[in-house]
């Protein structure tokens, strides 16, 4: 984790137009009960004395700046034994720019010359200089290093930190903290992963295909609550790659069983910016070389000539190690040596003398079974979880670090008991009036009809499988139909697809498969020529056919679409089937009983628009895919179970959303929020006086810059829509990335109860946040969403807000379970993901687009149909 030590002038923080509000009052709704909490609290024994802290640059003999991250910590450690300015010091050193001590090193700038010893490696390649790099050799690197004091903490902030008081170095107190939590699990040799460590005991490791392996690691933190300061301690999980022989590594990862079957192409991507160990030093792989061991030819001194100048002869890379090193290569000879250095100067290894060191994270996309071995092997009981975490808190033995016990700081190892309260189920409202409760945070439609049942008259069967038996799947599609109230006709159309198309690219595929239903589709051109096509995808949900043909079908032709996996026909998966299509043509399956009602307190009586944000990055090493931003809203007012969605995309890894707002002239705004408000307009006859916004996927430093950014950006598109218009915001985040669990007392092996929530103890010692666990935890342990109310002109209660959170986790329409997180935001998760995979197979759209100045744009996402873009098309 990297932290940023700053101070924060007063003005830098009087610019800022809102902070997060403070918590108003204390939730009291529910059935209450006790439950326990991996927060862990904190003692302070010493209270005065300082903190000390300083700068730290580190430059190469030439001045230049050293960038290598493993470089800070074994110069810092060479210097302390050197020197006798931090020989007898506590420090705590994050690996770059910051060092803290507990005593003054008593000078304002100090500078010191550290050399590290080395052993250099065998160069080889074709570049003038060949012959100065011809064999190993001691070598060492000196070091310039600045250190430069920045400014002295008093460690009554530590005690200030420790009752919930903020102060001026309150954020920088806890980062001291966790810089070292980090540094002593740096000394131990773990991997750091933000504030999670993973130790390489086999213990801790089980192996998955394809040449990876998944480790059990640990999560600590500590975190500023109502109680004081806490650690947060929490098992964690990571993919690494299994070390080796590099050539296991590929057989295993290709699931191949020779070498000769190596996709050099393919293991060139794998193995880039991987570590491997050669002859006991560690090397950054870069690439492979362009020929086999035994034709990669490279440079080497041969004799000196008449004149004394070295005269050179090309040797290959399999002669140069028998011949030199006395080592006979034998599996490797016919491969691609190892590229270790740079692209115009290379350093070559043989395959078979590579070996891949252990601990480093395996980040590419999992394939099905991968993805199926993660989650049975994250599955943990909460008694599994709490014994992990005892176990953990033991092993770490926090009170012997020296810079803690010089602090003074003590660890209780007890989990932390805090204050739950259970909240009812809302009353949902089925066909025929019917109306119930859910338990335990689910129903079925057994013996029930949707609330808005759809009449089916026109749709198709495109079957792009060689499994499924269409008519049983016809058959239990009008038998369930008809139970759900809803009236299927017979498909006009099964449309088959040849034979001869199945080996084509997906996009291909979709295209000659298109070609068969446009010239027997009923109907003018200019309505809709069906009302849905089922697909029955080749063999699983997320094919390639998936991407192209929901982007055909939605973008290009403007007709509804429901894809099936072809192995999964049963009842419980028609039904689901049956929620979605019903959803996606305009039906709901059920509602509120209080939006039909009209008694949501502060909803119901007031035009209000409800709004889900979410951004989807995609895969960490996709650099150049953009993000796809989906922002989904409520229509209808005063319902709160229809939705829709707006999609659009932006620049790649861009958390924040950028075309909320984009006027084009003084009457037109072409930005999302402009949308959302026409379409609001359009189907609830006013503007919504109130808006309530839930934001996903932000953290805590991110928090201002959605209240005086996408905030500010909303309220300019609302202005830009009606000058004279002032509408009440509430801005709510949801985080789900955290590691807050809660346990039953009495009941170990339980989850805690659907409705939970909790907003003393752990929450935040000022502002106004709160735990809620809606979903029924089935499997593993339950993990709550996390509210942080950042704004509220509308001002709710934290009761009625607590109510209201709860209950849009039970309008989802695609379940029959109560969701995790409310449902706006799961909608517009949903959406953005589906969206995604236009993308995804159709490489010349996962490219950036150059304008002629050279800057890069952002290639815009295709606009759905206008005949599907304002319906739940994301169900």
């Amino acid at each position: 984790m990297e932290f940023a030590f700053t101070i924060k002038s007063t003005s830098q923080t009087t610019n800022l137009k809102r902070l997060p509000m403070a918590r108003r009052d204390f939730g009291s709704k529910g059935n209450k009960m006790q439950l326990l909490t991996n927060h862990f609290k904190i003692d302070l024994t010493k209270n005065e004395g300082y903190l000390y802290h300083y700068n730290i640059i580190l430059r190469y003999q030439d001045g230049k700046p050293v960038e290598a991250k493993s470089v800070g910590r074994k110069v810092m450690d060479k210097l302390r034994k050197t020197y006798d300015v931090l020989r007898s010091q506590n420090f705590a050193y994050d690996g770059e720019k910051n060092l803290f001590t507990l005593d003054s090193l008593h000078h304002t700038r100090q500078d010191f010359i550290v050399v590290l010893d080395e052993v250099s490696s065998i160069r080889v390649g074709n570049y003038p200089d060949a012959t100065k790099r011809m064999r190993f050799q001691s070598q060492s690197k000196t070091f310039k290093v600045e250190i430069s004091h920045v400014r002295k903490i008093s460690l009554q902030e530590i005690g200030n930190a420790l009752r919930g008081h903020k102060s001026e170095h309150y954020q920088d107190v806890l980062n001291v903290l966790g810089v070292i939590l980090r540094q002593n699990a740096t000394k131990e040799g773990c991997l750091c992963i933000r504030q999670s460590y993973f130790h390489d005991n086999p213990k801790n490791i089980t192996n998955f295909d394809g040449g990876i392996q998944y480790c059990r690691g640990f999560h600590s933190s500590f975190r500023a609550t109502q109680m004081g300061l806490s650690l947060n301690v929490d098992v964690s999980a990571t993919l690494l790659i299994k070390p080796g022989p590099v050539v296991d590594f590929l057989l295993h990862n290709q699931n191949i069983q020779q070498p000769k079957w190596i996709d050099w192409s393919k293991a060139k991507r794998m193995l880039k910016n991987i570590r491997v160990k050669v002859n006991n030093r560690e090397y950054k792989i870069i690439g492979l070389s362009d020929m086999s061991c035994k034709t990669q030819k490279f440079l080497i001194k041969k004799e000196n000539d008449v004149n004394g100048e070295a005269q050179l002869k090309e040797i290959t890379i399999y002669e140069y190690y028998k011949r030199h090193k006395n080592i006979e290569l034998h599996y490797s000879i016919d491969m691609p040596c190892i590229n270790v250095g740079k692209p115009k100067k290379p350093i070559y290894f043989p395959m078979e003398l590579c070996t891949l060191v252990s601990l480093q994270r395996y980040t590419k996309v999992l394939s099905n079974k991968q993805r199926t071995q993660l989650m049975l092997e994250s599955r943990n009981s909460p008694h599994e979880r709490k014994e992990a975490l005892l176990y953990s808190l033991r092993s770490r033995r926090y009170d012997d670090e020296p810079m803690l016990r010089s602090f003074g700081i003590s660890i209780k190892p007890c989990f932390t008991q805090v204050n739950g309260r259970v909240l009812q189920a809302p009353t949902l409202v089925v066909g025929k009036g019917h109306v119930f409760c859910p338990q335990n945070g689910s129903w079925n439609f057994n013996d029930k009809e949707l609330v808005e049942p759809v009449k089916i008259k026109r749709w198709a069967i495109v079957n792009f499988s060689s499994q499924c038996d269409i008519e049983h799947l016809c058959n239990m599609i009008k038998k369930y139909s008809k139970m759900k109230g809803m009236l299927f006709d017979s498909p006009f159309h099964i449309f088959e697809e040849s034979e001869r198309h199945r080996s084509e690219s997906p996009s291909s595929r979709v295209s000659a498969m298109y070609e068969i239903i446009k010239s027997k589709l009923p109907g003018p051109p200019t309505h809709p020529p069906a009302q849905l096509l089922l697909c029955i995808l080749p063999v699983k949900k997320n094919c390639e056919i998936y991407g192209p043909w929901k982007k055909r079908c939605l973008v290009d032709e403007g007709i509804a679409t429901q894809c099936i996996a072809p192995t999964k026909i049963n009842d419980n998966y028609i039904t689901n089937v049956l929620l979605k299509i019903n959803a996606k043509l305009g039906g709901m399956n059920f509602l509120l009983l209080s939006e039909i009602e009209r008694s949501i307190p502060l909803f119901s009586n007031i035009p209000t628009l409800v709004i889900g944000m979410d951004v989807s990055h995609g895969s960490p090493y996709q650099l150049n895919v953009p993000s796809v931003v989906a922002v989904v809203s409520s229509r209808y007012w005063p319902q709160i179970s229809r939705y829709k969605a707006t999609v659009r995309s932006q620049s790649s890894k861009v958390e924040m959303i950028q075309s909320l707002f984009e006027p084009v002239s003084d009457t037109k705004d072409d930005g999302i929020i402009s949308e959302v408000l026409k379409d609001f307009y359009a189907t609830s006859g006013t503007k919504p006086q109130q808006i309530i916004i839930f934001r996903d996927g932000v953290s805590e430093s991110q928090f201002n810059q959605i209240l005086n950014f996408e905030l500010d950006e909303i309220i300019k598109a609302c202005k830009h829509f009606d000058e004279s218009w002032c509408p009440k915001f509430t801005l709510i985040v949801a985080q789900k990335n955290h590691h807050t669990r809660f346990f039953k007392v009495n009941a170990p092996q339980e989850n805690v109860l659907p409705g939970t929530v909790i907003d003393n103890t752990v929450c935040h010692p000022k502002n106004n946040d709160f735990y809620m666990c809606a979903h029924a935890g089935k499997i593993g342990t339950s993990r709550p969403t996390h509210y942080h109310v950042l704004y509220d002109e509308i001002g709710f209660s934290s009761d009625n807000l607590q109510e209201f959170v709860h209950s849009l986790c039970y309008v989802y329409q695609r379940s029959t379970n109560a969701i995790s997180i409310v449902a706006p935001i799961y909608y517009a998760h949903v959406a953005a993901a589906q969206i995604s995979q236009f993308i995804k197979f159709d490489e010349s759209e996962t490219q950036k687009k150059f304008s002629v100045s050279g800057i890069s744009q952002v290639l815009e996402l295709p606009r759905l149909h206008e005949r599907v873009m304002n319906t739940m098309f994301f169900c």
